[in-house]
């Protein structure tokens, strides 16, 4: 599986979002934390606000918070939730595959297989697990 740069960006942003606690951080950081557009940071901002994962707010006490604690975010959940649960072959949903050899197709069990192990391995860890060090990843990312 590889992730999508929108995935990339969700995970970046709630890591920075985390190391940043209880401060709020500005989607203008993290873009230039991380050289990525400002629009680019401010789309995936919202859609993690949209699913619970953030909570945004606007002006001078405005910013970014996780709007759940860091041992509550499945690091599988809010993968899933940033790439849309994008299956690995189009043949996973049957009514909108047009392969001839669905039918007898024996590709799509492993696939389905590998995607399954390839979440499960993520619904291990949480948003805690991967920042376990906030003091060295807040002085890595140059905003402490």
């Amino acid at each position: 599986m590889q992730l999508s740069k929108f995935t990339d960006y969700g995970l970046r942003v709630l890591m920075q979002v985390m190391v940043s606690a209880p401060d709020r951080v500005s989607v203008h950081t993290i873009a230039k934390t991380y050289a990525i557009s400002e629009h680019h940071v401010a789309k995936v901002a919202s859609h993690l606000a949209r699913g619970g994962f953030i909570l945004s707010g606007r002006g001078r006490a405005g910013g970014l918070v996780l709007a759940r604690e860091p041992q509550d975010i499945s690091i599988g959940d809010a993968v899933r939730y940033l790439s849309g649960d994008v299956p690995v072959v189009e043949c996973f949903k049957a009514d909108n595959c047009d392969c001839r050899a669905l039918a007898q197709c024996g590709l799509r069990g492993p696939l389905y297989e590998a995607q399954q192990a390839f979440y499960s391995v993520l619904d291990r860890y949480t948003l805690d697990d991967v920042v376990a060090r906030r003091d060295l990843m807040k002085e890595l990312l140059d905003f402490a």
